[in-house]
């Protein structure tokens, strides 16, 4: 027997939480506008969330006429997003640290990073565009549940953006994590780029951002 649909009231307010985690907020307006229906509606939506924990408003400044509501998701929202299994992922950190110190945890994340920068190398393949080789990188992330897109920002460079971390508590619990990250990327992206990291969700920031450039005096790609 097949599943029955989902009631359209559920489908669009999934979809509202899904713009809002995207873009940090929006007003019922611009999100009328994404979903092909009423600002009216939007906000019968926008206060289910909110009587729910969901949401939240704050005002913005308009250049003419009364300020606007920008909503955005409260922490309670992120039980929408994949949570990559992070329970235990910390709590096996945490046995790992006990019983091998230090040391058993950096061989742990040389073996990942090493993992991730063959699965990455095999998924970008010899794509010869610096930006089709960053879209390659964000789809695979976003499988795995890191909402990553691109964006381009100057003739050269471009920003990798990741708007959810599904290992966000076991990336708190070992730093190293997000350091390797770093490698990961620079290493896939190749030797004529730079990655340096502008926004960071462990240091407060609703996104991961990785700003990619040619490198100076470097071939770039």
């Amino acid at each position: 027997m097949p599943d029955p649909k989902p009631h359209p009231d559920a489908r669009s307010r999934r979809q509202i939480v899904d713009h809002l985690k995207l873009t940090g907020g929006l007003d019922a307006a611009g999100l009328a506008r994404l979903l092909g229906i009423s600002a009216m509606a939007v906000r019968q939506h926008l206060y289910a969330l909110q009587a729910e924990g969901l949401v939240t408003h704050q005002p913005e400044q308009r250049p003419v006429g009364r300020p606007a509501k920008r909503w955005c998701l409260t922490d309670a929202a992120e039980a929408f997003f994949p949570d990559g299994h992070q329970e235990l992922a910390v709590g096996l950190l945490a046995a790992l640290r006990e019983v091998f110190g230090e040391t058993g945890v950096e061989k742990l994340l040389e073996a990942r990073t090493a993992e991730q920068i063959a699965a990455y190398s095999r998924r970008l393949g010899r794509r010869a565009s610096l930006e089709r080789r960053l879209q390659a990188l964000a789809d695979a992330r976003s499988e795995e549940g890191y909402m990553a897109e691109v964006r381009r920002d100057g003739a050269k460079e471009f920003l990798l953006i990741e708007n959810h971390c599904p290992v966000c508590s076991a990336a708190r619990a070992c730093q190293g994590l997000c350091a390797s990250e770093l490698q990961v990327f620079q290493s896939v992206l190749g030797a004529g780029v730079e990655v340096t990291r502008e926004d960071h969700i462990l240091a407060g920031a609703r996104r991961c951002a990785y700003r990619v450039s040619a490198r100076p005096g470097k071939k770039a790609p």
